[in-house]
């Protein structure tokens, strides 16, 4: 495990409840912290725990495992290009939203890592060609395609309140 920053986590979830616009008292009460506690956490005078560290990530609603490794209780997953991380960060996308991106980015993932592998070609699999600079209109093709997903969900869980959606993920589960 690499060293931990204690200052580092407290000025990340400090940038992302400013990126959110949410107040330090809003944060504290959303994640069950009280507020003292979450002011030292993000003045880097106290290190939270990981069941703190997820109760914070639910109250920002971005994944648990971004502060995991911003806390370097978890080691940083290989290179996504950024993509990972854009996605989690952009505050015009529901956390829903978010989730099933990076599930469909992942699967792209694992998808030309398979056939790479099967083909055993010389391939980078860390960037999917559906993905890539040189695919113009392959990034809103795949988010116009959630989106749609989405916005049809939603209008069948209005038509139908009581209905539970099934495959809610959870922010942990990351």
């Amino acid at each position: 495990m690499r060293n931990v920053n204690v200052n580092s986590i407290g000025d990340y979830i400090r940038e992302q409840r400013e990126q959110a616009k949410i107040s330090m008292r809003q944060l504290a009460q959303s994640a069950g912290v009280s507020n003292p506690y979450l002011s030292q956490i993000e003045r880097g005078l106290r290190k939270p725990s990981a069941d703190i560290l997820q109760q914070i990530a639910k109250g920002l609603r971005i994944s648990a495992e971004a502060l995991y490794v911003q806390a370097g209780i978890l080691e940083d997953r290989q290179p996504d290009s950024g993509v990972r991380s854009a996605l989690l960060a952009d505050p015009q996308l529901s956390e829903r939203q978010k989730q099933v991106l990076i599930e469909i980015y992942e699967s792209f993932r694992r998808e030309n890592a398979a056939t790479a592998a099967d083909t055993g070609a010389d391939t980078e699999a860390d960037t999917p060609a559906e993905l890539t600079v040189g695919a113009p209109g392959a990034e809103a093709e795949v988010l116009e395609a959630v989106l749609a997903a989405e916005a049809a969900a939603e209008a069948e869980a209005a038509r139908n309140p009581q209905t539970v959606p099934e495959n809610r993920p959870d922010s942990a589960s990351d």
